[in-house]
């Protein structure tokens, strides 16, 4: 079958997409990745195909816009902010989400699309599944995970969970009437949409492990946990030499990035950071990425992209900002972690990661300080508690297969390749 597999947001968004992408095409199937086109080369990586969209989430976020992130103290005020910064973003992929539709047989939609995608695949008579990233689905066991917020009790939860969507659904409404337009459909209101898609349970795999998140008991039966979708990495990938002497010239480093997180002041953060390492008598790797930290010294070595299978087992520990990918990076490798939650599910995961015991505490980035992150290293590193559960978690979760429940979802749609719809 045609698959197209439809995401967009940051590369942490996009790269275990690669990895079940891979696992579809192995198994026969023709699969195309759309979304943004700087994540091509992880496409090509991937040997699947491509269809680029056009918005740059990178500039989206260094935009006016994105800058007012930066001053959100609360995640209701995050939240609200990047539901206007994607709602100003999400009609122009709307065009190129339709063009690549038509040349398919089936849709598989991330969280960051969902609502839109259905919308197209309804309008195409395509059949469509959900593969997210986070239990975005209300339930009365915990708050929303991109409110960074506690548990506001089981109601309480419940309630928060269907504003939420209700919010995100309101990103997609004009998008999704003009395209109801343009494919002679009856207009639905977004709230209609999605609960019509819970009354047929519409399919939804979740690419996490039930190992760090237990499927919620008052979700539909269509809701389910499949496992993690690992980004795909090269078979002849090696670390660079530069790096390779870095880590044999000492003791294990450890690992510091922010991923696509950004930030108001590289600099100062990265001088806080390296004050924090210093002071717990620890080597630092630190990635670069969205944020720009950066430090070269003989105990600090600065990094660009680095698959995390190749790096992360060579690392005492973890420093990052706890999004889903870099979570699950550091659980498969099975070293501690010291969370800086930074927005949106930030919190939650890092929530999971003390819950679990591979964590001492989480330290939101905006009240990060060196003598806060020099207690947390130190105890993350020499409190061998924190290994042994977290070496402990990686080897059972690394005997989850969650690309299978998805390829065996789209198995049994079955039908040979069909001619791309009519416009």
């Amino acid at each position: 079958m045609r698959v197209a597999v439809m995401t967009a947001g940051s590369r942490g968004d996009v790269a275990p997409y690669t990895g079940l992408g891979h696992a579809l095409a192995q198994a026969g199937h023709q699969v195309t990745l759309v979304t943004h086109a700087r994540f091509a080369p992880l496409a090509a990586a991937a040997g699947v195909g491509f269809h680029a969209l056009p918005v740059d989430p990178l500039a989206e976020l260094r935009s006016a816009r994105g800058q007012a992130l930066h001053r959100s103290t609360t995640g209701a005020g995050k939240l609200l902010r990047v539901i206007a910064l994607a709602r100003s973003a999400v009609g122009r992929t709307a065009e190129d989400l339709l063009a690549a539709a038509r040349t398919s047989d089936v849709l598989l939609l991330s969280s960051s699309l969902g609502p839109l995608g259905h919308a197209i695949a309804e309008g195409l008579g395509l059949p469509s599944i959900g593969v997210y990233l986070q239990p975005l689905a209300a339930t009365a066991e915990f708050a929303p995970p991109v409110t960074g917020t506690r548990s506001w009790g089981a109601v309480g939860n419940r309630l928060a969970g269907r504003a939420v969507n209700a919010a995100v659904d309101g990103i997609f409404a004009d998008s999704a009437r003009a395209l109801q337009d343009r494919l002679g459909l009856p207009r639905h209101r977004s709230h209609t949409a999605r609960r019509a898609r819970e009354r047929q349970d519409w399919p939804v795999y979740h690419g996490f492990s039930p190992l760090v998140v237990q499927r919620p008991h008052d979700w539909r039966p269509g809701l389910r946990i499949a496992g993690y979708w690992w980004p795909h990495d090269p078979p002849q990938a090696q670390l660079p030499d530069r790096l390779s002497d870095f880590l044999s010239a000492g003791p294990p480093p450890v690992f510091v990035g922010l991923g696509s997180a950004t930030v108001p002041d590289p600099e100062r953060l990265s001088r806080t950071v390296v004050r924090a390492l210093r002071a717990a008598g620890l080597r630092g790797v630190i990635q670069r990425g969205w944020s720009e930290l950066a430090c070269e010294d003989d105990d600090m070595l600065t990094i660009d992209e680095m698959p995390h299978q190749l790096l992360f087992p060579h690392m005492a520990a973890a420093v990052h900002h706890a999004g889903a990918g870099t979570t699950a990076a550091a659980l498969r490798a099975g070293i501690p972690a010291v969370p800086l939650p930074v927005q949106f599910d930030a919190a939650f995961w890092a929530a999971r990661l003390t819950a679990l015991g591979v964590a001492p505490t989480a330290i939101p980035l905006r009240r990060l300080t060196a003598q806060a992150l020099t207690a947390a290293l130190v105890q993350a590193t020499t409190d061998p508690s924190y290994t042994r559960r977290a070496q402990a978690l990686a080897a059972r979760i690394r005997q989850e297969d969650g690309t299978g429940p998805v390829l065996a979802a789209v198995n049994r749609l079955g039908s040979p390749a069909r001619p791309a719809p009519a416009d």
